[in-house]
């Protein structure tokens, strides 16, 4: 009878954040040759495709707004984005500037340094694998996520 147990599978969410502090040491490693962490070039290039309120860019980048607010101020401080006033007094449009362009073209080509590393060394297969995983495990979660903001809304 005991034969049949099934062995559990160990803690997802650790090997996750596991992963993820890898992956983040080798993207942030080639970063810092601009002087960017990974999540800033990521705020950078989401707000240089559109200018967006604080909630919506928040959304997309999978964070909370008052994490992306703390994430916003060094890039405010060093002139690459701006918070324009938006359609009421509370509402606040990041909006990147000409500097904020300048130093995405920059770090592009320090970020396309780290994700060639990772493709040279996982190959390019195993990387598009790996996508397709992540954003058909993210499709699934998604009602998950939302039914549990809907319970905490912050």
């Amino acid at each position: 009878m005991a034969d049949l147990i099934e062995k559990p599978l160990g803690c997802t969410c650790f090997k996750l954040r596991r992963l993820t502090r890898a992956m983040s040491r080798v993207y942030d490693q080639h970063m810092a040759a601009v002087g960017l962490k990974t999540t800033q070039y990521s705020v950078l290039t989401n707000a240089a495709r559109a200018a967006l309120p604080v909630a919506e860019l928040a959304e997309r980048l999978g964070t909370e707004r008052t994490t992306l607010t703390r994430n916003l101020k060094p890039l405010i401080e060093a002139g690459w984005v701006t918070l324009e006033a938006g359609a009421d007094s509370r509402q606040r449009i990041v909006t990147i500037t000409a500097a904020g362009r300048a130093k995405v073209a920059q770090a592009y080509v320090a970020w396309r340094g780290a994700q060639n590393t990772l493709e040279n060394l996982l190959g390019a297969a195993t990387v598009r694998a790996l996508h397709a995983q992540l954003d058909a495990t993210l499709q699934q979660l998604t009602p998950l996520i939302e039914d549990l903001h809907h319970a905490h809304p912050d």
